[in-house]
């Protein structure tokens, strides 16, 4: 059975923004390795259209964001979203029951699913189905912007913390 799991980069303050601050080439890599070895992602259509870049080569890219985009791309993605029509490689659409279709996913998948975005991770743990959450906490403040937590913080427990590089701090939380 597969676990879907919310993770994202976070500031002290508890905002997520990938244009405010960029993983260190450590914690890229170790993205890298996550996605080689999850089991797909699920996305809302806002994230989703944001990491559609890595399904298209750009010549300016280095060799870690090349291995990123071959990852990416290799894996399944769920795209969660009632205004889409279509979506790209590798990649399926889920209209109607998001409770059902997500259950569903999980009962035939083995393996981490990663859950994109905030606002889908908020629905999904509303519905109590996300597994885990993994904040990876960077030393900045940002004043502002769009929270880990959309909504009401769910209650947790801490279940790991580990240093993935010397500033970033990966706290794992599973559901109290």
């Amino acid at each position: 059975m597969a676990k879907l799991v919310f993770g994202m980069n976070q500031s002290l303050d508890g905002y997520v923004d990938h244009m405010a601050f960029a993983p260190s080439p450590a914690l890229f890599r170790h993205f890298i390795e996550q996605a080689r070895n999850q089991a797909g992602s699920v996305y809302g259509r806002g994230l989703y259209e944001v990491m559609r870049y890595w399904d298209d080569d750009h010549t300016e890219w280095n060799a870690g964001e090349r291995d990123f985009a071959t990852a990416w791309r290799s894996q399944p993605k769920w795209v969660v979203s009632r205004s889409l029509t279509a979506v790209g490689p590798n990649a399926t659409l889920v209209e109607g029951d998001l409770d059902a279709a997500m259950r569903g996913l999980k009962s035939e998948r083995v393996g981490e699913i990663d859950v994109g975005g905030p606002d889908l991770a908020r629905t999904l743990g509303d519905l109590g189905l996300i597994d885990e959450y993994r904040i990876y906490l960077h030393p900045v403040v940002l004043g502002g912007g769009k929270p880990f937590f959309t909504g009401p913080r769910p209650p947790l427990r801490l279940l790991t913390s580990d240093l993935i590089d010397e500033d970033v701090i990966r706290l794992t939380y599973v559901p109290a």
